[in-house]
């Protein structure tokens, strides 16, 4: 129905049949395009960044900040983790027991962003075990499961593609872990360029997985009666939406920058900003590229959209691994997107409304709890949103602990907007069912 309205609307206009069928196209590579592939991009964008930076890093032409460089990596990680139950080692069944793992390791990251000096060694071995055990993991995996390579090598075409490049990112990260828990038994020089091959191969694994996403759709699981299995609450099926998956991160990291900055207020701790705001710009891209979520509302991918997610990725892992150089442009930066988000998403959201109170003669519209819950909150978090933005254009004027308080405020917000959306998905989902 859709691709019919589609075609009469553009006979209607005169315009040519190809320019739809480029639009439909688009739309649906856009569409297929899945949250694995968008963390397997943004974690290849990390590498080529870092590796490109260690040769001017190694001469002292550029300052450097392993624990960001570490904690954005785990983050990274535990997106994945969160999203979609998979692990270093190899996928899981995402339960909530995993999603707590996956906080637990983002808690770790983004620490190391926030707190230099604290978690170095800690975050280094953390990295460095999880790319040589989950490679040599991974690996054997690889070539020794029922449904992976053994199946894939007898099918010409994509899936070959696949293994090859499984492969290939699977040996690269064994080596890098390697380097990472042994550090100094090689070079700079060697290890950037490591990085670099690590990255161009992240990249053809990304494609490889999405050409075989489109080729061989996964069909629908369905649960069989009498071989559904009891599970304790830890271990039952996390099933959230991807959204919610992204949004709790978010809501966690701002809950934790928040009670972090009131000890670095206080002189207690040191604090990092450069780390902060390369950590703030990478989850930003995350959510632009795989939801299409920017701080002035959803829109649909398009290759604007994904082109400002990769300015925007590139941006933060620069500051997380350089800092120093960004700082103030990427402040005003996330500044303005705060301010210029909050006052555009309040005007789409309270205009319409202003609007109708002003006609007497309109019915005002019956929400459900849950939708007003949601409106409410969203609202609350528009006005938030605009009072750090602000913060960001007047740092030493508003005091610290406000800032603090602010952070933490968002973080409880989020978390509430996320068990909004949930319920909303789990009611969409039992009307379905109906």
């Amino acid at each position: 129905m859709d691709n019919r309205q589609d075609a009469k609307e553009e006979r209607g206009l005169g315009l040519n049949n190809n320019d739809g069928n480029n639009k439909r196209i688009k739309k649906e590579f856009f569409g297929e395009i899945s949250f694995e592939v968008i963390i397997l991009f943004i974690f290849g964008i990390f590498m080529l960044i870092f590796g490109a930076l260690l040769f001017k890093i190694h001469t002292g032409e550029l300052p450097y900040t392993p624990d960001s460089t570490y904690g954005l990596f785990l983050v990274i990680i535990s997106l994945q983790i969160i999203a979609l139950g998979r692990t270093p080692f190899g996928d899981l069944r995402r339960s909530w027991i995993v999603i707590i793992i996956g906080i637990c390791t983002t808690a770790a990251g983004m620490t190391a962003c926030f707190i230099p000096g604290y978690l170095s060694e800690f975050v280094r071995i953390l990295a460095g075990l999880m790319l040589f055990f989950g490679g040599i993991s991974l690996l054997v995996q690889l070539f020794f499961a029922e449904d992976k390579a053994k199946q894939w090598l007898e099918v010409p075409g994509i899936l070959r593609h696949l293994t090859l490049a499984c492969a290939l990112v699977y040996i690269i990260s064994a080596i890098l872990g390697i380097v990472t828990l042994l550090p100094g038994i090689t070079g700079d020089i060697l290890i950037a360029t490591i990085l670099l091959v690590y990255g161009f191969c992240i990249f053809y694994l990304a494609f490889c997985l999405h050409k075989t996403n489109a080729t061989y759709p996964k069909e629908e699981e369905r649960s069989l009666p009498g071989r559904q299995e009891k599970r304790t609450l830890l271990f039952s099926g996390g099933e959230i939406p991807l959204q919610v998956a992204i949004i709790i991160p978010v809501g966690f990291l701002l809950l934790l920058l928040g009670f972090l900055l009131v000890p670095v207020n206080l002189g207690i701790i040191p604090f990092s900003p450069d780390g902060q705001l390369g950590l703030l710009m990478v989850v930003m891209a995350i959510q632009m590229m795989s939801l299409g979520e920017t701080p002035a509302g959803e829109y649909s991918r398009s290759w604007l959209l994904m082109g400002i997610g990769v300015v925007f990725a590139g941006a933060g892992i620069f500051s997380c691994v350089v800092p120093g150089i960004i700082t103030g442009l990427l402040a005003g930066l996330v500044g303005f997107l705060n301010i210029a988000g909050g006052v555009i998403l309040l005007l789409k959201r309270l205009g319409p409304a202003l609007l109708t109170r002003g006609n007497a003669g309109a019915e005002k519209p019956i929400l459900p709890p849950v939708l007003k819950k949601l409106l409410i909150t969203q609202t609350i978090l528009n006005f938030v949103s605009i009072g750090f933005g602000a913060s960001m254009f007047l740092p030493g004027v508003v005091p610290g602990m406000i800032i603090a308080g602010i952070l933490v405020v968002n973080g409880v917000l989020i978390f509430v907007l996320a068990s909004a959306v949930l319920k909303i998905d789990m009611m969409m989902n039992a009307g379905m069912r109906g």
